[in-house]
């Protein structure tokens, strides 16, 4: 920390709103004192940002250059929104850009082909599947920095306390452990204890919930991969109709206004049986001073129902450099560095997230560091992508049907058929 705290000095920050393993560090190269500027990781989401911050700051006294950082907005459509403004003035404010995994086929056109600054047996070092999310049109857009998972968080004590002897399997089997935690937690005096804590808020995140309900009751993928807009279907509708059902019982009827950090931050402070969020939460719930550190263990989403699948919406941000930067070669010197095996270990371990390089899984430091990161393999092998790669530049629209409805649904303002009918509508539309 104090090595964080420290490394501020010569910064430049503004603000948008808000396994033992081969040094792929060499790969630094001898370049001109040059000023990158990079939108890097929010302040505002746990300690993402100010790590980020540092770790660009290291790079920057290693190579004799300097870094303007950025700090993105919390919530990614806003990001987002703002970065479309900077792709589309075709504007060199910005060098380096964090964008999320789904961002790949909007991105493409304003980012330069990282196959020009990476080595090919670099690449080959990452998973696959992430390279290929990252590769439109045979250009690589993007460096993959650290997966997300959507992961179950729950509270072993309190599991004790009222006789379960594991998590619940099952959404339903959630909902009676949640309710038993909660009537029994606020009858002993803590009146605003909650059952269940999640995104519930109009954005992104809520369609990362949504797409994890839906998968986990068998209602597919929104839209198939052979383009098959499958989403009106009963196990869907049944999925948003659970998911209202947990609004003002299990879970607060301001749920609907929750981001990540909401949630993260009720659940941190110990009034919460359960929450659903990502990686960077387990870091923080157990630092010293949180009050449920050392009370708490993650495992993979539950399914919908006996007969459903264990779904958690894959995430994750990986770096892309625009092709109005003037300083490209100091930008991709940056995205090497911070995609290396050195400051990806040290990002899983700082902040919990999940590394790219499947090696790293099998580092010592990190399993004794992270025990969860043994089931890792396990949950990310049950993993479903939001629909952004078949649908190309228009996800985002998609995304939005899909927030904005499950947003209605949960405050009672549309029924599940009805939201159901208006993604499908919009699916159709958005489907090149």
């Amino acid at each position: 920390m104090n090595r964080l705290n420290n490394s501020f000095g010569r910064l430049a920050v503004r603000f948008f709103g808000g396994c033992v393993v081969v040094s792929q560090l060499t790969l630094l190269q001898s370049v001109p004192a040059e000023t990158v500027r990079f939108a890097g990781d929010s302040d505002l989401v746990g300690d993402n940002g100010r790590w980020t911050r540092a770790v660009a700051e290291e790079w920057a006294e290693k190579t004799n250059n300097t870094v303007e950082y950025i700090s993105r907005p919390a919530d990614a459509t806003a990001t987002l929104q703002l970065y479309l403004q900077y792709w589309g003035s075709k504007s060199a404010d910005v060098d380096v850009f964090l964008i999320d995994v789904i961002w790949q086929g909007i991105a493409a056109p304003f980012a330069v082909d990282l196959k020009k600054f990476v080595k090919s047996d670099i690449i080959s070092e990452f998973f696959p599947h992430s390279i290929e999310n990252n590769t439109v049109n045979g250009r690589l857009v993007s460096m993959p920095w650290f997966i997300d998972a959507g992961l179950l968080y729950y509270r072993t004590d309190l599991l004790q306390k009222y006789g379960y002897s594991g998590p619940p399997k099952t959404w339903e089997e959630l909902a009676e452990m949640a309710k038993k935690i909660q009537d029994g937690e606020r009858a002993a005096g803590n009146l605003t204890f909650q059952g269940f804590v999640f995104e519930g808020k109009p954005s992104e995140s809520l369609t990362c919930n949504a797409v994890e309900w839906i998968y986990s009751y068998g209602g597919g993928t929104i839209i198939d991969p052979d383009k098959s807009v499958t989403v009106n279907n009963p196990n869907a509708i049944k999925a948003l109709q659970t998911a209202k059902s947990w609004a003002g019982t299990i879970s607060p009827t301001a749920v609907s206004t929750y981001g990540e950090e909401e949630a993260r931050n009720i659940w941190q402070s110990g009034n919460a049986a359960f929450m659903r969020n990502w990686p960077y939460a387990y870091p923080l719930g157990e630092n010293p001073q949180s009050p449920i550190s050392g009370k708490f263990d993650v495992t993979a989403l539950p399914k919908g129902g006996d007969d459903g699948k264990n779904a958690a919406c894959l995430g994750g941000w990986q770096l892309m450099i625009s092709a109005y930067s003037k300083v490209p070669n100091a930008s991709a010197d940056l995205v090497r560095y911070l995609t290396s095996a050195e400051i990806q270990k040290k990002h899983a371990i700082e902040l919990g997230l999940l590394p790219t390089l499947p090696d790293l899984y099998n580092d010592p430091d990190l399993q004794q560091k992270i025990p969860w990161f043994k089931n890792a393999p396990d949950i990310l092998a049950n993993t479903v992508a939001r629909p952004s790669t078949v649908t190309g530049g228009s996800y985002n629209q998609l995304s939005q049907a899909v927030f904005e409805n499950a947003s209605k649904v949960l405050n009672s303002q549309e029924s599940a058929e009805d939201a159901i009918q208006q993604i499908e509508r919009i699916a159709k539309r958005v489907v090149p």
